[in-house]
Protein backbone atom coordinates (compact mmCIF):
# COMPACT_ATOMS: atom_id res chain seq x y z
CA UNK A 1 0.00 0.00 0.00
CA UNK A 2 1.36 3.40 -0.95
CA UNK A 3 2.31 5.98 1.61
CA UNK A 4 -0.35 8.34 0.29
CA UNK A 5 -3.05 5.87 1.33
CA UNK A 6 -2.17 6.60 4.97
CA UNK A 7 -2.99 10.28 4.50
CA UNK A 8 -6.55 11.40 5.17
CA UNK A 9 -7.86 13.09 2.00
CA UNK A 10 -9.77 16.34 2.26
CA UNK A 11 -11.98 16.02 -0.82
CA UNK A 12 -13.80 13.36 -2.80
CA UNK A 13 -11.57 13.92 -5.83
CA UNK A 14 -8.49 13.10 -3.73
CA UNK A 15 -10.01 10.02 -2.11
CA UNK A 16 -11.36 8.44 -5.28
CA UNK A 17 -7.80 7.95 -6.53
CA UNK A 18 -7.08 5.31 -3.87
CA UNK A 19 -8.63 1.89 -3.70
CA UNK A 20 -8.89 1.79 0.12
CA UNK A 21 -10.97 4.97 0.21
CA UNK A 22 -13.16 3.88 -2.72
CA UNK A 23 -14.01 0.68 -0.82
CA UNK A 24 -14.76 2.72 2.30
CA UNK A 25 -17.19 4.95 0.37
CA UNK A 26 -18.87 1.94 -1.22
CA UNK A 27 -19.39 0.39 2.21
CA UNK A 28 -20.91 3.63 3.51
CA UNK A 29 -23.29 3.98 0.56
CA UNK A 30 -24.33 0.33 0.89
CA UNK A 31 -25.08 0.85 4.57
CA UNK A 32 -27.10 4.00 3.84
CA UNK A 33 -29.16 2.36 1.12
CA UNK A 34 -29.70 -0.80 3.18
CA UNK A 35 -30.98 1.37 6.02
CA UNK A 36 -33.38 3.16 3.63
CA UNK A 37 -31.90 6.48 4.68
CA UNK A 38 -33.41 8.36 1.74
CA UNK A 39 -35.77 8.14 -1.17
CA UNK A 40 -35.52 9.91 -4.51
CA UNK A 41 -37.87 12.82 -5.02
CA UNK A 42 -38.32 16.06 -6.90
CA UNK A 43 -37.36 19.14 -4.94
CA UNK A 44 -40.46 21.21 -3.98
CA UNK A 45 -40.37 24.84 -5.02
CA UNK A 46 -40.55 26.09 -1.43
CA UNK A 47 -37.65 23.88 -0.26
CA UNK A 48 -33.87 24.09 -0.58
CA UNK A 49 -31.65 21.01 -0.80
CA UNK A 50 -28.88 20.78 1.78
CA UNK A 51 -25.38 20.09 0.51
CA UNK A 52 -23.25 17.18 1.73
CA UNK A 53 -19.64 16.07 1.64
CA UNK A 54 -17.44 13.07 2.35
CA UNK A 55 -15.30 13.02 5.48
CA UNK A 56 -12.40 10.57 5.60
CA UNK A 57 -10.81 9.26 8.75
CA UNK A 58 -8.22 6.61 9.52
CA UNK A 59 -9.19 4.69 12.65
CA UNK A 60 -6.22 3.68 14.78
CA UNK A 61 -5.84 1.11 17.51
CA UNK A 62 -4.46 2.02 20.93
CA UNK A 63 -0.96 0.92 19.86
CA UNK A 64 -1.05 3.31 16.88
CA UNK A 65 -1.56 0.74 14.09
CA UNK A 66 -4.30 1.26 11.50
CA UNK A 67 -7.59 -0.45 12.32
CA UNK A 68 -9.67 0.55 9.29
CA UNK A 69 -10.37 3.32 6.76
CA UNK A 70 -13.63 5.12 7.44
CA UNK A 71 -15.57 7.23 4.94
CA UNK A 72 -18.61 9.04 6.25
CA UNK A 73 -21.23 11.02 4.36
CA UNK A 74 -21.89 14.21 6.29
CA UNK A 75 -24.65 16.74 5.71
CA UNK A 76 -23.68 20.41 5.89
CA UNK A 77 -25.98 21.09 8.79
CA UNK A 78 -24.90 24.70 9.13
CA UNK A 79 -27.10 25.46 6.11
CA UNK A 80 -30.24 24.20 7.89
CA UNK A 81 -32.97 26.67 8.82
CA UNK A 82 -34.42 26.55 12.32
CA UNK A 83 -38.13 25.65 12.63
CA UNK A 84 -38.07 24.48 9.01
CA UNK A 85 -35.33 21.85 8.74
CA UNK A 86 -35.05 21.15 12.47
CA UNK A 87 -36.66 21.92 15.83
CA UNK A 88 -34.90 20.71 19.01
CA UNK A 89 -31.26 19.63 18.98
CA UNK A 90 -30.24 18.92 22.59
CA UNK A 91 -29.12 15.39 23.46
CA UNK A 92 -27.59 14.23 26.78
CA UNK A 93 -24.10 12.73 26.94
CA UNK A 94 -22.36 10.78 29.68
CA UNK A 95 -20.88 12.73 32.57
CA UNK A 96 -17.30 12.06 33.64
CA UNK A 97 -18.54 11.67 37.23
CA UNK A 98 -20.78 8.80 36.14
CA UNK A 99 -17.92 7.13 34.28
CA UNK A 100 -15.79 7.25 37.44
CA UNK A 101 -18.68 5.83 39.47
CA UNK A 102 -19.00 2.85 37.12
CA UNK A 103 -15.24 2.26 37.24
CA UNK A 104 -15.42 2.37 41.03
CA UNK A 105 -18.26 -0.14 41.33
CA UNK A 106 -16.66 -2.44 38.75
CA UNK A 107 -13.41 -2.37 40.69
CA UNK A 108 -15.00 -3.02 44.08
CA UNK A 109 -17.35 -5.82 43.05
CA UNK A 110 -15.29 -7.25 40.20
CA UNK A 111 -17.85 -6.50 37.51
CA UNK A 112 -17.04 -6.90 33.85
CA UNK A 113 -16.64 -3.68 31.86
CA UNK A 114 -17.79 -4.19 28.27
CA UNK A 115 -17.78 -1.72 25.40
CA UNK A 116 -20.23 -1.66 22.51
CA UNK A 117 -20.25 0.42 19.36
CA UNK A 118 -23.43 0.97 17.33
CA UNK A 119 -22.85 0.68 13.61
CA UNK A 120 -24.03 3.86 11.86
CA UNK A 121 -25.88 4.91 15.00
CA UNK A 122 -27.15 8.30 13.81
CA UNK A 123 -28.72 6.67 10.77
CA UNK A 124 -31.18 4.88 13.05
CA UNK A 125 -32.94 8.07 14.08
CA UNK A 126 -36.23 8.81 12.33
CA UNK A 127 -36.73 12.34 10.97
CA UNK A 128 -39.95 14.19 11.68
CA UNK A 129 -39.15 17.12 9.37
CA UNK A 130 -39.00 17.15 5.56
CA UNK A 131 -35.30 17.46 4.74
CA UNK A 132 -33.91 17.30 1.21
CA UNK A 133 -30.28 16.66 0.32
CA UNK A 134 -28.36 16.98 -2.94
CA UNK A 135 -27.09 13.76 -4.50
CA UNK A 136 -23.79 12.74 -2.83
CA UNK A 137 -20.63 12.57 -4.97
CA UNK A 138 -20.08 9.04 -6.22
CA UNK A 139 -23.77 8.02 -6.13
CA UNK A 140 -24.76 7.46 -9.76
CA UNK A 141 -27.98 5.48 -9.27
CA UNK A 142 -30.17 8.59 -8.85
CA UNK A 143 -31.36 10.17 -12.14
CA UNK A 144 -30.55 13.82 -12.89
CA UNK A 145 -33.02 16.42 -11.68
CA UNK A 146 -33.92 14.54 -8.50
CA UNK A 147 -32.68 14.87 -4.92
CA UNK A 148 -32.60 12.69 -1.83
CA UNK A 149 -35.47 13.11 0.62
CA UNK A 150 -34.10 11.99 3.98
CA UNK A 151 -36.19 9.48 5.91
CA UNK A 152 -33.57 8.91 8.59
CA UNK A 153 -30.99 11.14 10.21
CA UNK A 154 -27.53 11.61 8.74
CA UNK A 155 -24.32 12.74 10.36
CA UNK A 156 -24.11 16.51 10.30
CA UNK A 157 -27.82 17.18 10.77
CA UNK A 158 -28.41 19.34 13.79
CA UNK A 159 -31.08 16.99 15.12
CA UNK A 160 -29.23 13.73 14.30
CA UNK A 161 -27.86 13.07 17.78
CA UNK A 162 -31.18 13.85 19.43
CA UNK A 163 -33.20 11.58 17.13
CA UNK A 164 -30.74 8.71 17.67
CA UNK A 165 -30.80 9.08 21.46
CA UNK A 166 -34.60 9.25 21.44
CA UNK A 167 -34.83 5.97 19.58
CA UNK A 168 -32.19 4.24 21.72
CA UNK A 169 -33.74 5.41 25.00
CA UNK A 170 -37.19 4.26 23.86
CA UNK A 171 -35.77 0.83 23.08
CA UNK A 172 -33.99 0.52 26.44
CA UNK A 173 -37.11 1.60 28.33
CA UNK A 174 -39.06 -1.11 26.52
CA UNK A 175 -36.42 -3.61 27.71
CA UNK A 176 -37.28 -2.80 31.37
CA UNK A 177 -34.42 -0.36 31.90
CA UNK A 178 -34.87 2.80 33.95
CA UNK A 179 -33.38 6.14 32.92
CA UNK A 180 -31.50 7.90 35.71
CA UNK A 181 -32.73 11.37 36.60
CA UNK A 182 -29.23 12.48 37.62
CA UNK A 183 -27.58 11.44 34.35
CA UNK A 184 -30.02 10.88 31.50
CA UNK A 185 -27.43 8.88 29.56
CA UNK A 186 -27.40 6.20 32.30
CA UNK A 187 -29.86 3.30 32.04
CA UNK A 188 -30.29 0.79 34.89
CA UNK A 189 -31.91 -2.61 35.24
CA UNK A 190 -32.17 -3.62 38.90
CA UNK A 191 -34.28 -6.56 40.03
CA UNK A 192 -33.89 -8.95 42.98
CA UNK A 193 -30.15 -8.55 43.39
CA UNK A 194 -29.48 -8.35 39.64
CA UNK A 195 -27.93 -5.06 38.58
CA UNK A 196 -27.02 -4.09 35.00
CA UNK A 197 -26.31 -0.62 33.68
CA UNK A 198 -25.57 1.01 30.33
CA UNK A 199 -23.85 4.35 29.89
CA UNK A 200 -24.37 5.98 26.51
CA UNK A 201 -22.15 8.52 24.80
CA UNK A 202 -23.38 9.08 21.23
CA UNK A 203 -22.77 5.69 19.57
CA UNK A 204 -20.46 4.28 22.28
CA UNK A 205 -21.86 2.27 25.19
CA UNK A 206 -20.27 1.05 28.43
CA UNK A 207 -22.04 -2.04 29.77
CA UNK A 208 -21.44 -3.42 33.25
CA UNK A 209 -23.19 -5.18 36.13
CA UNK A 210 -23.30 -8.36 38.18
CA UNK A 211 -25.71 -10.32 35.95
CA UNK A 212 -23.87 -11.94 33.04
CA UNK A 213 -27.07 -13.42 31.62
CA UNK A 214 -28.71 -9.98 31.46
CA UNK A 215 -25.59 -8.52 29.85
CA UNK A 216 -25.70 -11.21 27.16
CA UNK A 217 -29.46 -10.69 26.69
CA UNK A 218 -29.25 -6.92 26.21
CA UNK A 219 -26.30 -7.28 23.83
CA UNK A 220 -28.26 -9.70 21.69
CA UNK A 221 -31.31 -7.42 21.70
CA UNK A 222 -29.23 -4.38 20.73
CA UNK A 223 -27.60 -6.31 17.90
CA UNK A 224 -30.93 -7.46 16.52
CA UNK A 225 -32.33 -3.93 16.57
CA UNK A 226 -29.36 -1.70 15.72
CA UNK A 227 -26.43 -3.93 14.66
CA UNK A 228 -23.69 -3.47 17.22
CA UNK A 229 -19.97 -4.09 17.25
CA UNK A 230 -18.93 -5.90 20.43
CA UNK A 231 -15.52 -4.45 21.32
CA UNK A 232 -15.07 -6.78 24.29
CA UNK A 233 -13.47 -5.50 27.48
CA UNK A 234 -13.29 -1.73 27.82
CA UNK A 235 -9.89 -0.53 26.58
CA UNK A 236 -10.33 2.97 25.19
CA UNK A 237 -13.18 5.38 25.81
CA UNK A 238 -13.34 9.16 25.22
CA UNK A 239 -9.56 9.48 25.18
CA UNK A 240 -9.18 7.38 28.34
CA UNK A 241 -7.00 4.29 28.10
CA UNK A 242 -8.21 1.61 30.49
CA UNK A 243 -6.12 -1.29 31.78
CA UNK A 244 -7.34 -3.80 34.32
CA UNK A 245 -5.86 -6.41 36.62
CA UNK A 246 -7.47 -8.64 39.25
CA UNK A 247 -7.10 -5.96 41.91
CA UNK A 248 -7.32 -2.62 40.15
CA UNK A 249 -8.42 -0.55 37.18
CA UNK A 250 -5.86 1.87 35.77
CA UNK A 251 -6.72 4.80 33.52
CA UNK A 252 -4.47 7.25 31.70
CA UNK A 253 -4.54 9.60 28.71
CA UNK A 254 -1.18 8.81 27.16
CA UNK A 255 -2.43 8.67 23.56
CA UNK A 256 -4.37 11.90 24.09
CA UNK A 257 -1.22 13.65 25.32
CA UNK A 258 0.80 12.34 22.36
CA UNK A 259 -1.75 13.79 19.95
CA UNK A 260 -1.75 17.10 21.83
CA UNK A 261 2.05 17.35 21.72
CA UNK A 262 2.11 16.40 18.05
CA UNK A 263 -0.38 19.14 17.16
CA UNK A 264 1.70 21.63 19.16
CA UNK A 265 4.90 20.51 17.35
CA UNK A 266 6.48 19.67 20.72
CA UNK A 267 6.59 15.89 20.52
CA UNK A 268 10.39 15.94 20.39
CA UNK A 269 11.51 18.40 23.02
CA UNK A 270 13.37 18.47 26.32
CA UNK A 271 10.98 17.51 29.14
CA UNK A 272 10.37 19.86 32.04
CA UNK A 273 9.99 18.55 35.59
CA UNK A 274 7.50 21.22 36.70
CA UNK A 275 4.70 22.76 34.63
CA UNK A 276 4.86 26.32 35.94
CA UNK A 277 6.50 28.69 38.43
CA UNK A 278 3.73 29.63 40.87
CA UNK A 279 5.64 32.74 42.00
CA UNK A 280 5.36 34.44 38.62
CA UNK A 281 2.66 37.07 38.18
CA UNK A 282 0.90 37.85 34.91
CA UNK A 283 -0.14 41.33 33.91
CA UNK A 284 -1.85 43.00 30.98
CA UNK A 285 0.94 45.56 30.93
CA UNK A 286 3.30 44.75 28.08
CA UNK A 287 0.98 42.10 26.62
CA UNK A 288 0.52 41.93 22.87
CA UNK A 289 -2.43 40.63 20.83
CA UNK A 290 -2.19 36.93 20.08
CA UNK A 291 -1.91 36.21 16.36
CA UNK A 292 -3.99 33.01 16.41
CA UNK A 293 -6.32 33.20 19.40
CA UNK A 294 -8.48 30.31 18.19
CA UNK A 295 -5.54 27.87 18.17
CA UNK A 296 -4.55 28.97 21.65
CA UNK A 297 -8.09 28.49 22.94
CA UNK A 298 -8.25 25.00 21.44
CA UNK A 299 -5.03 24.02 23.20
CA UNK A 300 -6.31 25.41 26.49
CA UNK A 301 -9.51 23.40 26.09
CA UNK A 302 -7.57 20.22 25.36
CA UNK A 303 -5.42 20.79 28.43
CA UNK A 304 -8.58 21.22 30.51
CA UNK A 305 -9.77 17.76 29.42
CA UNK A 306 -6.55 16.40 30.93
CA UNK A 307 -7.89 17.41 34.36
CA UNK A 308 -9.66 14.03 34.41
CA UNK A 309 -6.34 12.30 35.09
CA UNK A 310 -4.00 15.25 35.70
CA UNK A 311 -5.60 17.59 38.28
CA UNK A 312 -2.10 18.76 39.22
CA UNK A 313 -1.98 20.98 36.10
CA UNK A 314 -5.20 22.80 37.02
CA UNK A 315 -3.42 25.84 38.46
CA UNK A 316 -1.03 26.02 35.52
CA UNK A 317 -3.83 25.97 32.94
CA UNK A 318 -5.75 28.57 34.95
CA UNK A 319 -2.73 30.85 34.78
CA UNK A 320 -2.41 30.28 31.05
CA UNK A 321 -6.06 31.29 30.63
CA UNK A 322 -5.37 34.67 32.21
CA UNK A 323 -6.07 37.56 29.81
CA UNK A 324 -7.58 35.11 27.33
CA UNK A 325 -10.87 37.00 27.13
CA UNK A 326 -8.90 40.13 26.18
CA UNK A 327 -7.08 38.13 23.49
CA UNK A 328 -3.75 39.20 24.98
CA UNK A 329 -0.80 36.94 25.65
CA UNK A 330 2.29 38.12 27.49
CA UNK A 331 5.74 36.82 26.68
CA UNK A 332 5.87 35.15 30.07
CA UNK A 333 2.68 33.24 29.28
CA UNK A 334 4.18 32.01 26.03
CA UNK A 335 7.15 30.60 27.92
CA UNK A 336 4.98 29.01 30.62
CA UNK A 337 2.77 27.47 27.94
CA UNK A 338 5.79 25.71 26.46
CA UNK A 339 6.85 24.54 29.92
CA UNK A 340 3.54 22.88 30.71
CA UNK A 341 3.58 21.01 27.40
CA UNK A 342 7.17 19.93 28.00
CA UNK A 343 6.19 18.69 31.46
CA UNK A 344 3.68 16.39 29.79
CA UNK A 345 6.65 14.64 28.17
CA UNK A 346 7.46 13.12 31.57
CA UNK A 347 3.97 11.65 31.64
CA UNK A 348 4.44 10.19 28.15
CA UNK A 349 7.92 8.79 28.69
CA UNK A 350 7.14 6.89 31.88
CA UNK A 351 3.57 5.96 30.85
CA UNK A 352 2.40 5.70 34.46
CA UNK A 353 -1.34 5.30 35.08
CA UNK A 354 -2.65 8.50 36.64
CA UNK A 355 -6.12 7.32 37.64
CA UNK A 356 -6.19 4.24 39.82
CA UNK A 357 -9.20 2.33 41.18
CA UNK A 358 -8.22 -0.27 43.78
CA UNK A 359 -10.80 -2.84 44.81
CA UNK A 360 -10.19 -3.61 48.52
CA UNK A 361 -10.09 -1.18 50.23
CA UNK A 362 -11.48 1.11 47.56
CA UNK A 363 -9.04 3.90 46.79
CA UNK A 364 -9.20 6.54 44.07
CA UNK A 365 -5.85 8.13 43.37
CA UNK A 366 -5.46 10.79 40.73
CA UNK A 367 -2.08 12.30 40.11
CA UNK A 368 0.86 12.87 37.88
CA UNK A 369 4.20 11.10 37.85
CA UNK A 370 6.90 13.22 39.44
CA UNK A 371 10.54 12.33 39.11
CA UNK A 372 12.46 12.03 42.37
CA UNK A 373 15.86 13.68 42.39
CA UNK A 374 17.72 10.36 42.72
CA UNK A 375 15.68 8.90 39.83
CA UNK A 376 14.94 5.74 41.83
CA UNK A 377 11.19 5.77 41.65
CA UNK A 378 8.05 7.53 40.54
CA UNK A 379 5.37 8.74 42.91
CA UNK A 380 1.72 9.61 42.53
CA UNK A 381 0.82 13.06 43.81
CA UNK A 382 -2.50 14.74 44.50
CA UNK A 383 -4.76 12.19 46.22
CA UNK A 384 -8.36 12.94 45.26
CA UNK A 385 -10.06 10.81 47.88
CA UNK A 386 -10.07 7.56 49.81
CA UNK A 387 -13.24 5.55 50.37
CA UNK A 388 -12.95 2.36 52.40
CA UNK A 389 -15.41 -0.46 51.84
CA UNK A 390 -15.12 -3.08 54.58
CA UNK A 391 -16.27 -6.66 54.10
CA UNK A 392 -19.12 -6.59 56.60
CA UNK A 393 -22.88 -6.32 56.67
CA UNK A 394 -22.93 -2.54 56.98
CA UNK A 395 -20.85 -2.18 53.82
CA UNK A 396 -23.18 -4.49 51.92
CA UNK A 397 -26.24 -2.61 53.18
CA UNK A 398 -24.70 0.68 52.06
CA UNK A 399 -24.05 -0.82 48.64
CA UNK A 400 -27.69 -1.89 48.35
CA UNK A 401 -28.82 1.65 49.23
CA UNK A 402 -26.57 3.03 46.48
CA UNK A 403 -28.12 0.66 43.94
CA UNK A 404 -31.63 1.64 45.06
CA UNK A 405 -30.83 5.34 44.66
CA UNK A 406 -29.34 4.73 41.22
CA UNK A 407 -32.32 2.70 40.07
CA UNK A 408 -34.84 5.26 41.35
CA UNK A 409 -32.85 8.24 40.04
CA UNK A 410 -32.58 9.91 43.43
Amino acid sequence: MSLSSHVEPNTYSEAVKHDCWRKAMQCEIFALESNQTWETALLPKDKAAISCKWVFKIKYKVDGTIERYKARLVVKGYTQTKDIDYLDTFSPVAKMTTIRLLFSLASIYNWELKQLDINNAFLCGDLKEDVYMVVPPGLNSIPPGKVCKLKRALYGLKQANREWFTKLSSFLLSMRYTQSMNDHSLFINSFEGSFTTLLVYADDIILTGNDKEEIARIKQALNQTFKIKDLGDLRYFLGLEVARSKKEIMVNQRKYVLELLTDASLLICKPALTPIDNHEKFSSIGSVPFTDIQAYRRLIGRLMYLFNTRPDITFSVQQLSFLLSLQLLSILQRLEFLDILKELQVFVYFSLPTLLFISKPFVIVIGAPAVIQDNQCLVLVCILGILSYLENQRSKARYQRVLVKLSTGQ
